[in-house]
């Protein structure tokens, strides 16, 4: 393997979380919550700005790895996760209450799939369609921890 494909292969990976021989997806979703967690002390603004160059090089690195490992979204790459379980936590207040809240709303929106998820998981093709039915997923695991945080027993702060 080249250096190139390596470092791809790294990143595609989630540091390599992706070869967890058991749920490489939740793994890779659990990894996440490191980049999570230091994207939340950065002003809104940046951390929106990084995660939009994040999602740029997922598309990226899932669409190389994929061509490497010779599969169609095979389920080493988790990077797809670390995209979704970011836009998750966009802007909000990162605790243990609000990241294992997050984490099992992202995991069940990642599986689960509703509309319009699946849709995009089916009919985009390469490394976008990876990563992109899980930033719909984010979106929705979003939505709905924001939601949470309206109910008196969860709060945001």
């Amino acid at each position: 393997m080249t250096d190139k494909n390596a470092i791809v292969m790294y990143l595609a990976t989630g540091c390599k979380s992706g070869y967890s021989p058991v749920v490489p997806g939740t793994a890779g979703s659990l990894a996440a919550l490191v980049p999570c967690g230091l994207l939340s002390l950065l002003p809104l603004p940046v951390s929106a700005m990084l995660l939009i160059a994040f999602i740029v090089l997922s598309i990226w690195a899932a669409e190389l790895a994929e061509d490497i490992v010779g599969q169609k979204d095979p389920g080493c790459i988790v990077i797809d996760e670390f995209a979704g379980m970011m836009i998750t936590f966009l802007g909000i207040h990162f605790t243990w209450q609000s990241a294992l809240a997050g984490f099992f709303i992202f995991r069940v929106m990642d599986i689960l799939k509703p509309f319009p998820i699946r849709y995009l998981e089916r009919t985009i093709p390469g490394g976008a369609g990876i990563v992109l039915d899980d930033v719909a997923a984010g979106i929705a695991a979003h939505l709905v921890l924001r939601l949470l945080f309206l109910s008196p027993w969860m709060t945001s702060s």
